[in-house]
């Protein structure tokens, strides 16, 4: 393809000893630039485009997009792209039968508050948080939404052809929520679909933090202390109900008797990303991804434990082992948010492998909807059906950019409204970013393997370095390191970053 320059908008990492995932880094950036689509029709054009079906958009491979290229707006109308959600479901701008693209299940989970403020924190854009929570107010219109959509709910489309009015599944209960796999993007797994869903509740409790958080941004203490109550309230029926104690895990749980229903998949996790886990419950579930029994392994992240009766060890089955990156990208960051930088990064860099030499063996050589769990391949459809989709950059873009740049490299946090990243060193080799933006910020930040950084900037701004603050100027700036220090040894596992 035709690089007509937009490359050099894009960040460009550098880790000695790792040309091939330098290589797919690339490729999963060309595969999401050859699916950015045009409909004039639509509120937000160009837009991301999943990879799936070209009439057919979806809320949740829409979110995950945006959390990659948060790293090039320029180029890839990442946040935008949410528009074309928040516009048809909660304004009447659109008839029914009108918009001219299908929403597949529109109770997918709701996490556009999330997005929006990790977009946020590269942006310092507080113009569009304004508009977003006091004009439009789509994020506080969409959490009461998926707390009383009714059953009967049908998004009616002039376009879907594959599955048009594709029905709700999401209903409301005391405790928490009913839902589906397939509507909960879990196609096929195992789950009861008659239980209460973890994901549902601690996905509404991660909206709720993160709309507090976002009012906070724009000074609005009032609506943040509200919204936080909220949070805290979903926070307390979420480690009431669903924490079993003896398992160290969250389960999903029977409406009636509030029983556990014992099926062990990565949505444990979302709760650990809402800030919901003491420490002891996070360090509980840090040992369900390092065990092989269940989510770990050499190939960590699977999408069913090992060990249930469910799981597909020939090819994953999608849903029933298969290694998502949604999900292992959701995992990576709660794990991050205690601490546990080196558990993360250990389970990142073999997801990481596990992509690279599936590139390079499989033909074509591209990137997957999903991975099989017990080899270096994809993963299989539904009931064994052949392959998952190739080319999908759509969300498997996670792996190769987000999870490279933050989890491999250690940029795990940037903040632009501060002037911050924050750094977890961690590699004893060369390595580092180039043409990294933030807010007014582009800056080139490099670790030549023994003691020294050097980071230049158009800007000054704070790196924090294994914990430690380093003042950059404009210009060139080189940092003195003790190479003891990284790694930096045990860190803090106490609570989340805020």
């Amino acid at each position: 393809m035709t690089d007509c320059g937009w490359k050099q908008k894009v960040p460009s990492p550098t880790l000695d000893g790792s040309a091939d995932l330098i290589d797919l880094y690339w490729k999963a950036w060309e595969l999401a630039h050859d699916h950015i689509r045009e409909d004039k029709g639509l509120p937000q054009s160009p837009y991301l485009d999943e990879a799936h079906w070209e009439d057919t958009i979806w809320i949740w491979d829409t979110c995950f997009m945006a959390l990659f290229s948060k790293y090039a707006p320029a180029v890839f109308p990442g946040v935008e792209s949410l528009n074309n959600f928040y516009v048809p479901l909660h304004t009447d701008r659109y008839p029914p039968g009108a918009f001219p693209q299908n929403i597949q299940h529109p109770d997918n989970p709701p996490l556009f508050a999330w997005v929006e403020h990790d977009h946020f924190l590269f942006t310092n854009d507080s113009d569009h948080i304004s508009d977003l929570l006091n004009e439009t107010q789509y994020l506080q219109k969409h959490f009461e939404w998926f707390d009383h959509i009714p059953l009967d709910y049908r998004f009616e489309s002039q376009a879907a052809t594959h599955n048009p009015s594709a029905p709700i599944a999401l209903q409301r209960k005391p405790n928490g929520y009913l839902w589906g796999g397939i509507q909960s993007g879990m196609d096929n797994t195992p789950r009861n679909g008659d239980g209460l869903w973890i994901d549902a509740i601690a996905q509404q409790g991660l909206s709720a933090l993160y709309i507090s958080r976002l009012f906070e941004r724009i000074g609005n203490a009032q609506a943040a202390t509200e919204w936080k109550a909220r949070y805290d309230g979903i926070k307390a029926t979420v480690n009431e109900h669903y924490w079993d104690d003896e398992d160290g895990i969250y389960y999903d749980i029977d409406p009636d008797s509030g029983d556990f229903l014992r099926v062990k998949t990565p949505a444990c996790f979302w709760p650990m990303l809402a800030e919901m886990c003491s420490p002891e419950q996070a360090a509980a579930l840090v040992k369900h991804l390092q065990d092989p029994k269940t989510f770990g392994g050499e190939r960590p992240w699977v999408s069913v434990a090992r060990n249930d009766p469910a799981f597909v060890a020939a090819h994953g089955d999608y849903w029933r082992g298969g290694i998502w990156l949604p999900l292992a990208y959701m995992g990576t960051k709660a794990l991050e948010k205690y601490g546990y930088y080196d558990e993360a990064a250990s389970a990142a860099d073999a997801l990481l492998m596990q992509m690279v030499n599936a590139y390079k063996k499989c033909d074509p050589h591209t990137i997957w909807e999903c991975y099989s769990p017990t080899s270096d391949e994809p993963a299989s459809y539904k009931a064994g059906k052949g392959r998952v989709r190739p080319d999908f950059c759509g969300w498997s873009a996670l792996g190769p950019i987000s999870m490279l740049i933050e989890t491999i490299l250690g940029f795990h946090t940037v903040d632009a409204s501060s002037h911050t990243v924050k750094w977890y060193l961690h590699q004893r080799r060369r390595h580092g970013i180039t043409n990294l933006h933030f807010g007014k910020v582009v800056t080139d930040i490099h670790f030549d393997g023994c003691n020294t950084v050097s980071v230049t900037s158009n800007t000054p701004y704070t790196i924090a370095i294994n914990g430690k603050d380093y003042e950059i100027l404009s210009g060139t700036n080189t940092i003195t390191l003790n190479i003891e220090q990284v790694p930096a040894g045990d860190v803090l596992k106490a609570a989340p970053e805020k």
